[in-house]
């Protein structure tokens, strides 16, 4: 079931939403905030979420898109739900390191890996 959006594709994969994001950029405060809205209303409809962040399209990614990313874990934890990323790239990924996020979210290589992570859980 596709929603339509400017910011995401969404896809089911069973239990799962599978989130992909549309820019390469994700910079500006509005699209944060446009992101972080459809990513809360994915979340707030169903009990236990489970979510995958894809982010093999992502090439720079705002510090305010990490704030957003840390409100979407506390609401997913809320809702007894989990929260994957995957595809980071290296660059991202040391500012992920860098703020000690990569401790705070389920990061994995892959998309193919993280849905496998849901399985064992």
């Amino acid at each position: 079931m596709e929603q339509p959006s400017t910011h995401l594709k969404i896809k089911r994969a069973g239990n799962v939403s599978v989130v992909e994001f549309a820019d390469r950029k994700i910079l500006e405060e509005i699209s944060i905030q446009e992101i972080g809205s459809e990513l809360r209303g994915l979340v707030e409809t169903e009990p236990g979420p489970q979510l995958l962040l894809n982010f093999q399209n992502v090439d720079h990614l705002a510090s305010a898109a990490l704030g957003m990313l840390i409100t979407l874990q506390k609401k997913v934890q809320e809702q007894n739900g989990l929260l994957k990323l995957s595809n980071i790239n290296r660059q991202i990924f040391q500012v992920f390191k860098i703020t000690r996020l990569n401790r705070v979210f389920d990061i994995h290589d892959t998309a193919e890996k993280a849905m496998e992570s849901f399985a064992r859980v």
